[in-house]
């Protein structure tokens, strides 16, 4: 891998792609959440779900798919899975039949517990320190941010 600035802004090396070097990234650091959720009995999506849940509580799929920036289709399947698990219940909302609302079970409520040192050991893993987290955060949120405005100009 290069830590060179690219000298052409149109290049098509491989290693000079932001896409890739965020697929990369996103790989790697899946990766390495792995064990740590292989010992929870998670995937990472279903670790992500279980997230927002923990932090929001009861929600409907339509939220929850909102905060997870993904499709109903693909949110659908982690929760059954989580379902049949027992960590998440899902059952239509009284105010509106179109609607379902997911919740965390007790059992979902234990696991977080377990869970609670995910991310401390991941930045222990990994040497990110607070600050470097932080600015990595933040800058990622404003790539995310003008390329969703960048997509939508080009619908």
């Amino acid at each position: 891998m290069t830590n060179e600035e690219p000298t052409d802004e149109g290049s098509l090396a491989l290693d000079e792609q932001l896409c890739f070097a965020l697929y990369a990234a996103q790989r790697a650091v899946t990766a390495a959440y792995r064990p740590l959720l292989d010992e929870l009995g998670l995937t990472y999506p279903q670790y992500l779900v279980l997230l927002v849940l923990w932090e929001r509580g009861e929600t409907t799929v339509k939220e929850l798919a909102t905060a997870l920036r993904l499709d109903y289709g693909t949110v659908s399947p982690l929760l059954k899975r989580l379902e049949a698990a027992g960590l998440v219940r899902r059952e239509r909302s009284a105010r509106d039949e179109r609607s379902v609302l997911v919740a965390v079970t007790g059992e979902g409520e234990r696991l977080r517990e377990r869970a609670e040192c995910v991310p401390g050991t991941l930045l222990t893993e990994t040497g990110l320190g607070g600050p470097e987290v932080a600015r990595l955060r933040e800058e990622l949120w404003q790539l995310a941010a003008k390329a969703t405005a960048a997509a939508e100009r080009n619908r």
